[in-house]
């Protein structure tokens, strides 16, 4: 991440010049070897010679952070080691599959933490001897350029693309669906159930119908990123179609998504702990915490010092198993209800519910939250073909995951199914507490990283003099995780939070923006199947971001009073 765009952007440019003389001299060897980036099969030329660098452009404008903070986020840089056999088989989140999970990079993160967030110049220089030492040492707020050799070609094991990342280490086909899964698999699924409850059976057809829209967004995604050399990232779609004002209203847009998830983590926190420990409170003077406030608060501070870590891939440890959490929560819940027979003894006959369809049409969108990662994905891939089977397939997985505990759970507890399934588990039971605590610990590992994206935008606008002192970048990321509780404590409604975002920044980042980015960027070269598509999918974002948010915002307002 660049802090300035004064001092910053002669530097930048400068490099963007020596990448460009650089892929010129290993041209003839870089046509042998995989692409680290670029478009698919519609564009050979792409394919065959990486991306050395991109347009300043794309480079200069902010957030600058968005690509490195994502990749961290999602997860989509490849480890050194597989998984879950070869090929290997990672919101959500979320730092699964990150560059540092190899054990070569243990002893830099553990130095790393005692390092100032942002680097001194004189760091800086001692930062560029060997590829290796800048991979190893670089940080999330100011990645050191990477530098090719101009001497010749280089070998295909040590070439690395524009963000320090090894191109024989880019996602493959399996990598790139658990990163896929692992964005969609969120925090969403824990409200299957009470979504049915509210939406009835029938419901179950919306879930399976913004599947398939989002899906096909996902697509035109990926033909945005194909239209033009250097587009990356989802905020460089938004500045093709729309220029600077679209990149930075795209920008917001997402980082408001990442900003409501740590929200409900708070919440999800709360809800949870207080479940296990009812009478747990707090007083201090005349002040009285319940438990819910309380468990909110502990919680804060927690997560606090993780925010705060100069390289937050210390905690892709820690959260490497969002994927397996997902899963193992939903394996509690049919432990629960088949073995422990739990549940089934209320009726559950609602088959459809129009009182209660607004709300169930938001939360359904919430789980198909994965858009601002996608385009990370595909350009980390390895084979650009894959990408609509990577998308696919992490589709069907993370849709059949939400119906399947979502028909399971609302046979189990019917019309007293809770926001998150987990507090209708008996306390009492092993499997229930597996499911409680396998909740609680998720979220407090992917907190950090689900801030840092908003928190490097913020910090980049620190002005150049500042950088050596990193209480800027503390204090930012402190307000921002403080302002979180104040909201949760504020709004302690998970499910209907869930739905307004679902309804609002979901369908903006998941339906409306990708559809209108290809009508602007594509133009007069698409067929008419696909604007009549587009407009189809528009139309319906836009009546779910009215329809669903008003009842949201309404019933919000109905608790609180």
């Amino acid at each position: 991440m660049k802090n300035s765009v004064s001092d910053k952007n002669l530097f930048i440019e400068s490099e963007d010049e020596e990448d460009e003389v650089d892929e010129c001299d290993v041209e003839g060897g870089a046509k042998d070897g995989p692409a680290s980036d670029g478009s698919d099969s519609s564009s050979d030329e792409s394919d065959d010679a990486p991306r050395g660098s991109r347009p300043s452009s794309y480079t200069n404008q902010w957030p600058q952070s968005y690509r490195q903070s994502i990749d961290m986020y999602s997860g989509v840089t490849p480890p050194t080691i597989s998984f879950l056999g070869t090929p290997s088989l990672s919101r959500l989140s979320s730092s699964f599959l990150t560059s540092s999970f190899g054990g070569k990079h243990t002893p830099d993160i553990i130095n790393s933490l005692f390092k100032p967030l942002l680097p001194t110049t004189s760091d800086n220089q001692q930062q560029q001897p060997t590829p290796e030492e800048i991979k190893s040492s670089q940080s999330i707020l100011i990645p050191t350029p990477s530098r090719k050799s101009s001497l010749g070609v280089i070998p295909e094991d040590k070439r690395v693309d524009d963000h320090g990342l090894p191109l024989s280490r880019q996602c493959t086909f399996s990598q790139a669906v658990l990163n896929g899964v692992n964005v969609l698999c969120g925090v969403g699924l824990l409200s299957a159930p009470y979504a049915i409850k509210e939406g009835g059976w029938l419901g179950l057809i919306i879930l399976f119908v913004f599947g398939i829209l989002a899906f096909y967004t996902g697509l035109l995604l990926r033909k945005c990123l194909d239209s033009e050399p250097g587009l990356e990232t989802y905020p460089d779609i938004g500045q093709a179609a729309f220029g600077t004002v679209g990149r930075i209203a795209i920008s917001i847009a997402l980082y408001m998504e990442l900003y409501a998830c740590c929200v409900e983590y708070i919440i999800l926190e709360s809800d949870n702990l207080s479940s296990l420990f009812p009478n747990a409170h707090l007083s201090i003077g005349g002040l009285y915490l319940n438990s819910h406030v309380f468990f909110a608060i502990l919680t804060t501070f927690i997560v606090l010092p993780t925010t705060w870590f100069r390289d937050l891939s210390v905690l892709s440890y820690i959260s490497a198993g969002g994927v397996i959490a997902s899963i193992l929560v939903v394996v509690c819940l049919y432990w629960a209800g088949l073995i422990d027979h739990v549940g089934f003894e209320s009726k559950n006959d609602s088959i459809l519910s129009l009182s209660g369809m607004p709300i169930a049409i938001g939360l359904y969108g919430y789980a198909y939250s994965g858009h601002a990662v996608f385009p990370n994905i595909y350009s980390s891939l390895k084979n650009k073909e894959q990408f609509p089977s990577v998308l696919l397939t992490s589709f069907i997985i993370s849709t059949t995951l939400f119906a399947g505990a979502g028909a399971l759970g609302y046979m189990m507890f019917g019309e007293t199914s809770e926001s998150q399934f987990t507090l209708n588990l008996p306390t009492k039971l092993v499997v229930s507490k597996v499911a409680v605590w396998t909740t609680v610990v998720n979220p407090i590992t992917k907190y950090a990283l689900t801030l840092m994206p908003m928190a490097l935008s913020f910090e980049e606008l620190i002005p150049s003099n500042q950088q050596k002192s990193h209480l800027y970048a503390i204090a930012i990321r402190s307000a921002l995780t403080i302002s979180t509780l104040l909201v949760a404590l504020s709004v302690p409604f998970f499910g209907l939070v869930m739905s307004l975002v679902g309804s609002l920044l979901t369908m903006l980042v998941a339906f409306i923006i990708p559809c209108a980015c290809f009508l602007s960027i594509v133009r007069g070269k698409i067929t008419w199947l696909q604007g009549s598509l587009c407009a189809l999918i528009i139309a319906v974002g836009v009546a779910t971001v009215g329809v669903g948010t008003s009842s949201s915002l309404a019933q919000i307002i109905q608790n609180l009073s």
